[in-house]
């Protein structure tokens, strides 16, 4: 509201004195009742409350009581074994979760240490955190903002806002202007500066209005503390997958439990095996095979520059359908470049301007000398306009450094915002060269002749207008130009009006380009199912002109201002959003809407950005995405992922990552889930039948722990699909046993189960007297046909022959341990002893052998007659 009301008013509401500052006394007082200026956060948790946190799941709390449940009934070893299993992805959660949460640690980091203020009358250095309301603030170049302020005195005021609105120009401040609406978008709020931005340019002077939670960058403090986490399709899939298997054991059990009682079986017994049912239909080694899977991923995107702070959201990456990108620094390179020159009547390429030619080379050294700032490749300062400008004389080998020992400045008149102009005076041999730079229009009123193919000649209205359209032309297409004009004089610079009579050379147009590799990411995502949206604090027009050459926009149309966003409530706005693909103009309260609207209807959102705005988006998006190197440690803490090259493209080889990343946990679910699902046929059947039970609980548990998750493990680190971006996106609805998936576990989980039911009643006829023996040759065929199967589970659609057989050599690696170790449960006494197995025949293993082929074949098989997708 302090943007919206005159000076006086201001300082009347405020009970400010603009001569002396407040008085100590009253400071105090006011910093009693306020407290300190600073952002305050919420609590952080503590490795136990982390640790907590990742044992928080339906399948974990199974787990917990079968381990309880083994330890009463003397099952020791298993117990520990389901304990180990816990802990271990707990473990893995805590070590990633650990890096999190310091989005707001950094913002309180961005709070500045010393604020110059006025008190008593006089003029004093104070910690940031104890600048109360109404303080007088002094505001010079290269210093921060320590609070919101209603300025009230600017001198070329400029203040570096690209961190919080996105603009890449710093705002030029006037104190006079008072505005005539209270809903002004910050980047145009001309007569504020806020928190934690810096002045680059110019001084001024400022009423503290707004103090610790209560400024704009505090507003994002709070948005960022409220949101709460977002829920991946994974972990909704594990959870929901938790519920049903935890039902679901405890259902079977107790109907299994009844029958045995009702066929009048011995109640211990009939409570182990129900408890063994119970164990069978939960794969214990699911919770860590996903956790490090999970975690490999983890490590092999960080090679590929995307570094990502929580686990979770590596299969989110494989369903985004939207990309929302910040402009600033992520869709272009945040530096102000040339690239266009108007010289001579004509505009002409920057990279085709010939220097050799008088007019384009009095263009570039009027330019680099009429300039404060420097530019070297080891460092760079000032006006981001001017050193572009250094640059483009740089590209042609006219240096400032060297331009300003031939052509020493002797004179100069500064920018200021009222006349847009600057002037310097040099020494060109016998005489002087005034050199002026600054907005067209300014330019031409002073401007009377014209420099055209090396002569000067008069500079008429019609031309002015003619100018002033390709100028014109030239802003629409979102290029800021910047005009120069000279002029040669003889005598005293000093008593003479420099800034007239001059002579028009021509005028410059830049931009902060887009980043040469982000067209054809954007290209890419498109073919892949992608959309990508522009969100950005940049007007309308300068969005959509990098939209447009991005291909994410073809019409002007289909972007919409922060202002023409406040027109709709979240409902409305929900319903209008898949209209636009350029959002301008925009505050983080805005960016949160658009996420929102963009969620509504079902879509996996990643949001990318790199400044103090997109922390709040960052964070309610699906996938948070921030820069690595220009990205704010505010931007990165609030962020799921960080990419340290801060190249769009590199989200593209995230998404192409996630997706081969979740098919590949997919094949590890679905592979663990049919072999349990045969586990539990097998008990089932047998004691539907009132046969003894083919299985005991120690070789579930061996089975489910060791004999499924190293395949299980070597087929979460499957190579990559090479036509994964040829599909689609995952439609989020879809859970993991979409699109077929079910069936194929369902008729894996049955052959697995009758073939161990077949091997058991073999096992009984052959040897009627020992059914130890019987037991051990289904347990062989249940865990060897699991083992076989996993080579064919690389793929649901072709066959594993076309994909190669060898080209998962951490697979084949797995199974043949498996092998071995099988092999050694049954032939080392010792071992055999703690199993209560027998010692198989030769022929017994080439028996089980073969059974244990049959659910692979079918696999295999089966394959045929599916289709592909691509």
């Amino acid at each position: 509201m302090y943007s919206n009301e005159p000076i006086d008013k201001v300082i009347s509401m405020l009970n400010a004195d603009i001569t002396n500052g407040l008085s100590s006394k009253t400071a105090e007082e006011i910093l009693l009742k306020n407290g300190k200026n600073k952002l305050i956060t919420k609590k952080k948790k503590t490795l136990l409350e982390l640790f907590l946190s990742q044992i928080n799941d339906v399948m974990i709390y199974i787990l917990i009581a079968a381990a309880l449940i083994s330890a009463f009934l003397g099952e020791i070893s298993d117990s520990i074994i389901i304990v180990i299993v816990i802990l271990l992805n707990a473990t893995i959660g805590v070590i990633q979760e650990n890096k999190a949460e310091k989005a707001l640690e950094a913002l309180k980091s961005l709070s500045t240490p010393k604020a110059i203020v006025k008190r008593d009358g006089v003029i004093l250095e104070i910690p940031s955190e104890d600048v109360v309301v109404g303080d007088l603030v002094i505001i010079d170049a290269g210093r921060y903002i320590p609070a919101d302020l209603r300025l009230i005195e600017s001198i070329n005021l400029k203040i570096d806002e690209s961190a919080f609105t996105g603009e890449s120009l710093p705002a030029e401040k006037d104190s006079t202007i008072v505005l005539s609406h209270d809903d002004t978008a910050i980047g145009d709020k001309v007569n504020m500066a806020f928190m934690s931005t810096l002045a680059t340019y110019g001084r001024g002077t400022g009423i503290v209005v707004s103090t610790g939670m209560n400024t704009e960058i505090g507003k994002i403090a709070k948005m960022l503390d409220s949101e709460n986490e977002n829920i991946t399709p994974l972990q909704k899939n594990l959870a929901h997958l938790g519920k049903i298997l935890g039902i679901g054991a405890v259902s079977i059990s107790i109907l299994m439990f009844i029958i045995s009682m009702l066929q009048g079986r011995n109640f211990l017994q009939m409570f182990m095996t129900s408890i063994s049912l119970a164990v069978a239909a939960i794969p214990e080694g699911l919770p860590a095979t996903v956790a490090i899977v999970l975690a490999l991923g983890v490590q092999r995107m960080s090679k590929e520059n995307a570094i990502i702070r929580k686990l979770p959201a590596v299969e989110t990456l494989g369903s985004v359908n939207i990309i929302c990108s910040d402009k600033t620094g992520t869709l272009t390179l945040n530096k102000m470049t040339v690239k266009k020159a108007f010289v001579n009547n004509s505009i002409i390429d920057i990279d085709k301007l010939d220097i050799n030619q008088i007019e384009n080379k009095l263009l570039i050294e009027g330019m680099v000398l009429c300039n404060d700032a420097t530019s070297t490749n080891d460092s760079k300062s000032g006006d981001p306009t001017e050193i572009a400008l250094i640059d483009i004389g740089n590209t042609f080998n006219l240096l400032k450094d060297t331009l300003n020992t031939t052509h020493k400045r002797v004179y100069e008149i500064p920018f200021d915002s009222d006349r847009k102009l600057m002037s310097t005076v040099h020494l060109y041999q016998n005489k002087y060269r005034v050199f002026t730079k600054g907005a067209i229009d300014n330019i031409l009123k002073i401007s009377t002749k014209k420099l055209v193919d090396n002569e000067i000649v008069p500079l008429s209205d019609e031309d002015k207008n003619y100018i002033l359209n390709v100028s014109d032309k030239m802003s629409d297409s979102a290029l800021r130009v910047l005009a120069l004009a000279y002029k040669d004089i003889d005598g005293p610079y000093e008593n003479i009006p420099i800034e007239s009579d001059l002579v028009f050379i021509g005028f410059m147009g830049m931009i902060d380009p887009p980043r040469s590799e982000v067209k054809n990411s954007i290209a890419i995502s498109k073919k892949a199912g992608i959309r990508t949206v522009m969100i950005t604090g940049d007007h309308k027009n300068t969005a959509f002109a990098i939209g447009s050459e991005l291909g994410i926009a073809s019409d002007i149309s289909e972007a919409l201002s922060g202002s023409e966003i406040d027109s709709y409530s979240q409902d409305e706005f929900n319903k209008i959003v898949n209209n636009y693909n350029i959002f301008a103009r925009v505050s983080p309260e805005h960016k949160v809407k658009i996420v929102k609207a963009l969620k509504s209807h079902g879509n996996i959102v990643s949001m990318t950005g790199d400044g103090v705005n997109d922390a709040p988006s960052l964070k309610f998006a699906d996938i948070g995405v921030a820069m690595g190197v220009t990205g704010t440690d505010v931007a990165k803490g609030a962020a799921d992922m960080i990419l340290t090259d801060d190249n769009f493209s590199t989200i593209v080889k995230a998404i192409e990552e996630g997706r081969n990343i979740f098919n590949n946990i997919k094949k590890s679910i679905v592979f663990l889930l049919s072999s349990n699902l045969g586990e539990v046929l097998t008990l089932f059947v047998a004691i539907l039948l009132n046969w003894p039970s083919p299985l005991l609980p120690i070789h579930i548990l061996w089975i489910n722990l060791i004999t499924d998750s190293l395949p299980a493990l070597a087929l979460g680190v499957d190579p990559k699909d090479p036509n994964v971006m040829l599909e689609k996106p995952r439609n989020p609805k879809d859970n993991l046993f979409s699109n077929g998936t079910a069936t194929t576990l369902i008729l894996l989980g049955v052959i697995i189960g009758f073939t161990t039911l077949f091997a058991f009643k073999v096992g009984e006829y052959l040897y009627p007297n020992s059914l130890v023996h019987a037991q051990t040759m289904s347990f062989v065929v249940l865990s060897g046909s699991q083992l076989i199967l996993s080579l064919a589970m690389r793929s649901e659609k072709v066959s594993v022959f076309k994909i190669g057989l060898f080209k998962n050599k951490k697979l084949l690696g797995a199974v043949l341990i498996g092998i071995i170790l099988q092999i050694s449960i049954v032939s080392i006494p010792p071992i055999a002893k703690i199993f209560s197995v027998f010692s198989l025949t030769l022929k017994d293993w080439l028996f089980v052998s073969l059974l244990s082929i049959i659910p692979f074949t079918f696999f295999e098989i089966s394959k045929f007659f599916r289709k592909t997708t691509y």
